[in-house]
């Protein structure tokens, strides 16, 4: 029991000390995390998110995105050709229920992700469970086309989807990695300003599911709203902050007045308050 509680504790931390360190370095900093606590190496794999990477079906002559989901020993499986590269004899593969349920995902969110990246690259691989199925919806967008700004925001949705009659239970857990870089007129790291992060949210919904492609409209529907609220979420924490702080250095308007400001609002709040009591 000592044995189980420590190796726990030791999880947690390493969980807690990934969450803070930049998303784009995660892969190095989880090699070093793995040869310091070797004993946790499988749990740490499966638990902590790693940017996605991007192979070439060439049969298919497309990009996919390539992580745990779609692996099978040192193979990988296409969406778009179901093959698997380095070619796999008995690797695991859907349904062909599923498999024209996944074929169907990856059009729509091929079309999703044109919509709303303009680019980009997206998979969608699904599972089958006992009770039902499950799957994983990955985007990755790259912008590297200019010299003083380059970024990466990389989205992986994981559905657990639990069929009942003409309902359907969604659990979707959604991690969002984003970094930018931006360099100043001189282009060197002197001049650089580095916002990286990453937002982990859940959500669970039962909703109508009259035949196979309601799957395909609940699945798109819950992974947009999520990602509009993550979107907003990291806007507003990392973007947000460094507007504070660096307001709070040097204002861009007079203190006074931004003093005025703050005091109406306060102002106003006590008297709303004193309304409601």
């Amino acid at each position: 029991m000592a044995d189980y509680d420590e190796n726990d504790q030791q999880m947690d931390c390493a969980l807690d000390l990934m969450r803070r360190l930049p998303p784009q370095n995660v892969e190095e900093n989880l090699i070093t995390l793995l040869e310091v606590l070797p004993e946790l190496t499988e749990d740490l794999l499966s638990a902590i998110d790693q940017p996605l990477k991007i192979r070439q079906d060439a049969q298919a002559g497309k990009e996919y995105l390539v992580c745990d989901y779609n692996r099978d020993g040192d193979s990988y499986r296409s969406p778009w050709s179901n093959e698997y590269d380095p070619p796999l004899a008995d690797g695991n593969v859907p349904s062909d229920r599923l498999r024209k349920l996944e074929m169907a995902a990856n059009e729509a969110f091929d079309t999703y992700k044109e919509l709303y990246y303009e680019g980009g690259v997206s998979s969608v691989y699904l599972w089958d469970m006992d009770d039902s199925f499950a799957g994983v919806v990955l985007i990755k967008k790259v912008n590297d086309g200019t010299v003083r700004s380059k970024g990466s925001w990389d989205s992986i949705h994981v559905i657990e989807v639990v069929e009942k009659g003409r309902q359907a239970r969604y659990k979707l857990t959604s991690t969002v990695m984003l970094y930018t870089v931006a360099s100043g007129t001189k282009g060197d790291r002197q001049n650089e300003i580095n916002l990286s992060g990453s937002l982990t949210r859940q959500d669970e919904r039962d909703l109508p599911n009259e035949d196979a492609s309601a799957h395909i409209v609940n699945m798109g529907r819950m992974v947009e709203d999520m990602e509009f609220k993550m979107r907003n979420a990291l806007q507003e924490v990392y973007f947000g902050k460094t507007r504070d702080i660096v307001n709070g250095l040097r204002s861009a308007s007079d203190l006074s007045e931004s003093k005025n400001r703050e005091r109406l609002q306060r102002d106003l709040f006590g008297q709303l308050k004193s309304r409601k009591d």
